[in-house]
């Protein structure tokens, strides 16, 4: 039988519990707080607890400890180089990468630069090929301002690597890691000078990111060192070894030459090129694996060139097609397509089609691996070599030659012309009338500066057009013979000290280093 009061009594119990339930949720979302009738700036009810941020402080101190580690043995580098030379013997992809890109180059010569790093106390230091080959004048800077000329002590195309040395001693210097040892996924942190034309506000810039992919064959330096004398095999493809590092930490033009290091403060590669359709960074950066790096930099200091290791093959890659057809267990190896005759794999009995799989109990994935381990060996050193022939596993123990890199003659470098009226790279004009209304000024007395020549010396230091000079070290000028014969005076590395005035009457003083 239904009752009336039994019923009720249900009613009200199931709506007190709930309402119960909900006050505790709300209580537990912090929906009951008492309201402000207007809000407190700088306090907020959220906490977040300091075993919660920890991970990402320990990450946050440790990148800033390797930037401070790391940044002082950093360098840029400004070269200067005939520009004819720089245009044949950059790779056009690299060029890009050079720092300024959007440069318009001077007739005759070419400035730019990028970045590097000391790696000894006494001053050697490593960088790109690329940054600079055949410059004729190459000047570091350090961190803390200080301006050095540096020479060049030897450079490898093939790997783009090279060695300068500045003179002094107790250089900060960094520490050499392992790129073998470095996985996809780490965290790195990439240090360079990507400065943009004259000015160096960006300079010693840190960025981080993680290492993307490891083994990446970009085919910059085999495209340009393909017909080259100098640096190819006799038809059977060019010395150049490209197993690049890819990071998505930003890298930009200047950067080239600068350390990759991991978060112990260890260099694991040098950061030499970006892929970009702009010549800024779009995503992908690349850096030489610094094992293979450090063993090409003990030759350029040892003997000023490289000695690379050789086993006289030409060699591609393996895809699907490739592996069925040569019966291949796994997409992977170096496929041999070409043996030079008498060559250490001829005399080890390795063929055409052979499919290269191990050096020295390593498995190797495409032709760069293998080419970056055998680089890391020196002529005469012996390896053992697993590879498939019809389909069978196989092996052979051969004995490294030495390339023939060396032996080729270089091409005739391109002479140098003299690019500006001036050994510092402006340009002066006696004042008339009609250029003295033109620029501004009262009077038309002296001699002003009309151009200043892109990229040369007085241009990095911001020299002004259109400025009065009244000065060079100290002795008055009035003529443009005034301004030829006190710079004709002048050494290269001396400081000259150019006294100018602008048309409302201002005078300052500009200092420029006269290039070697």
């Amino acid at each position: 039988m239904f009752d009336p009061l039994r019923a009720k009594t249900k009613i009200v119990i199931y709506t007190s519990l709930a309402f119960l339930f909900g006050l505790g949720l709300a209580s537990s979302l912090d929906w009951t707080a008492p309201s402000h009738a207007a809000p407190v700036f700088g306090t907020s009810n959220a906490q977040v607890t300091e075993a919660e941020v920890r991970p990402a402080l320990d990450l946050s101190d440790a990148f800033i400890r390797v930037a401070e580690e790391v940044t002082p043995a950093v360098v840029r580098i400004d070269v200067s180089k005939p520009v004819r030379v720089a245009q044949q013997r950059v790779p056009e992809q690299f060029r890009q990468f050079f720092r300024d890109p959007e440069q318009g180059d001077a007739p005759d010569r070419q400035f730019g630069g990028g970045s590097g790093f000391l790696i000894s106390a006494d001053g050697y230091i490593m960088t790109n090929n690329h940054v600079v080959a055949d410059a004729d004048e190459i000047n570091v800077r350090f961190l803390d301002g200080r301006t050095m000329e540096a020479r060049l002590v030897g450079a490898d195309p093939t790997t783009d690597v090279a060695v300068i040395k500045v003179d002094g001693s107790a250089y900060p210097h960094l520490s050499f890691g392992s790129s073998d040892e470095v996985r996809v996924g780490e965290w790195v942190l990439a240090v360079g000078n990507p400065g943009f034309g004259a000015g160096s506000t960006l300079d010693y810039t840190v960025t981080a990111g993680i290492v993307s992919a490891k083994g990446r064959p970009l085919q910059l330096l085999q495209n340009e060192l393909q017909d080259d004398p100098r640096y190819n095999q006799g038809g059977t493809g060019s010395w150049a070894i490209e197993d690049f590092i890819q990071t998505d930490a930003v890298i930009n033009p200047g950067n080239s030459g600068g350390p990759m290091v991991n978060l112990r403060g260890q260099v694991v590669g040098i950061n030499s090129a970006i892929a970009s359709r702009t010549g800024f960074y779009q995503g992908y950066g690349f850096a030489v694996p610094i094992d293979l790096a450090r063993r090409v930099g003990e030759d350029l200091i040892e003997y000023g060139a490289i000695r690379r290791p050789w086993i006289g093959i030409a060699m591609t890659s393996v895809d699907q097609v490739v592996a069925d057809g040569l019966g291949l267990p796994r997409v992977s190896g170096a496929r041999i397509t070409d043996v030079r005759d008498g060559g250490p794999a001829a005399k080890a009995g390795l063929r055409l089609e052979d499919v290269i799989t191990k050096l020295d109990g390593t498995e190797i994935a495409q032709p760069g691996q293998l080419q970056n381990l055998i680089a890391r060996h020196r002529p005469g050193d012996e390896v053992d070599i697993e590879y498939y022939r019809n389909g069978k596993a196989n092996a052979a123990r051969l004995r490294l030659g030495e390339a023939p890199i060396n032996d080729a003659p270089a091409p005739e470098a391109v002479a140098m012309e003299e690019a500006s009226d001036t050994k510092i790279g402006i340009r002066v004009q006696e004042m008339d009338r009609e250029l003295a209304d033109e620029l501004g000024y009262d009077d038309a007395n002296g001699v002003v500066i009309t151009d200043v020549e892109r990229y040369s010396a007085a241009w990095r230091r911001n020299i002004p057009i259109g400025w009065r000079v009244l000065e060079i070290n100290g002795k008055s000028i009035r003529s443009q013979a005034d301004v030829r014969r006190e710079l004709s005076a002048a050494q290269p590395g001396d400081v000259v000290n150019l006294t100018l005035q602008n048309p409302d009457g201002t005078s300052q003083r500009h200092y420029v280093r006269v290039p070697s």
